[in-house]
């Protein structure tokens, strides 16, 4: 079945020549948007944050930005082509034969960065051949990875000496603390052997999704917490995102920038059972423009400060 050209540029609503903080920016409105923790569609908010996921995982990567626009914007350049929503895979690209439902990708991504089909080759004598394995990617959100979940997938599979095609249902459990670039085993799910030859496997890759707030590392999360001058001088308490709401925190008093906050124990799974940790790191926000009379405030203070940033020992 042919694979729709998707414009990524048009689902995030930034241009072809946007720069990556652009694209970083956009991605975070429309994710804040349709989170399906906060939108009010829930329905309609999983589609939408699935649609502003792929589109960032492939114009968010250099490299994978590259390929797509080789395509040029209507999907007619390089070595692929999506005229008229049809495709034609790259040469050597491999089998283009099946059709999964459910994974949170659409067709063309797979199909251009998924590698999606039977994978690994076959081997064996002639008449005695193993089945190859089947994959694909499996976008799972934050949330699923701490808490793990079920998702329906299906599997169209190409019908044999004009046979009709098959579509096969699976329940797929997804682990809690499952990783980026772990792969789910559907054991002899994949191609049929010849000869008695076992049976390929069904492999789902994850794709962690990308969210509004946090970057993974490991099991840990990482956030950004910004700060006014005078919150940073004299202390302030905050509330910092976790997966499972806003936490309440106090910052010190003399917190500088690039200092990391810990939140223990709120993160990810651990292999151990354990949870890994939420960072905030801290940056300081520069107020502007300012009015003629926080101005003057300014200035009094630049008077009347003893500290001087640029001194070794700030006396």
């Amino acid at each position: 079945m042919a694979a729709k050209f998707q414009d990524y540029y048009v689902t995030l609503g930034v241009a072809r020549t946007a720069s990556a903080d652009e694209i970083k920016q956009a991605f975070r409105a429309l994710a804040r948007l349709y989170h399906p923790d906060v939108a009010k569609n829930k329905v309609t908010g999983e589609v939408k944050f699935k649609e502003i996921n792929e589109a960032y995982e492939v114009l968010g990567d250099p490299e994978k930005r590259r390929r797509y626009d080789e395509l040029g914007p209507d999907g007619t350049d390089g070595g692929a082509d999506f005229r008229g929503g049809g495709f034609r895979p790259r040469a050597g690209s491999g089998p283009q034969d099946y059709e999964f439902g459910g994974t949170g990708f659409s067709d063309f991504f797979e199909s251009f960065f998924g590698g999606r089909g039977a994978a690994g080759g076959a081997r064996g004598e002639p008449f005695l051949r193993t089945g190859d394995d089947v994959e694909a990617d499996l976008l799972v959100t934050l949330e699923e990875a701490l808490h793990g979940s079920t998702r329906k997938v299906t599997l169209r599979r190409p019908g044999a000496g004009g046979e009709k095609d098959r579509t096969d249902t699976y329940q797929v459990k997804i682990p809690a603390g499952v990783r980026q670039g772990q792969r789910i085993r559907l054991a002899g799910q994949g191609t049929s052997g010849h000869g008695g030859a076992p049976t390929g496997d069904l492999y789902l890759r994850v794709q962690l999704a990308r969210h509004p707030d946090f970057s993974v590392q490991g099991a840990d999360l990482h956030c950004e917490l910004d700060l006014a001058p005078w919150e940073a001088v004299l202390g302030v308490q905050v509330k910092i995102p976790t997966l499972g709401g806003l936490v309440s925190l106090r910052v010190a008093p003399g917190t500088a920038a690039g200092i990391q906050l810990r939140l223990r124990g709120l993160g990810l799974p651990r292999d151990d059972g354990t949870r890994g940790d939420v960072y905030a790191t801290v940056r300081l926000r520069t107020p502007t423009p300012v009015t003629g009379e926080e101005r003057v405030l300014w200035e009094k203070l630049s008077v009347i400060s003893k500290f001087k940033p640029r001194s070794e020992n700030h006396e």
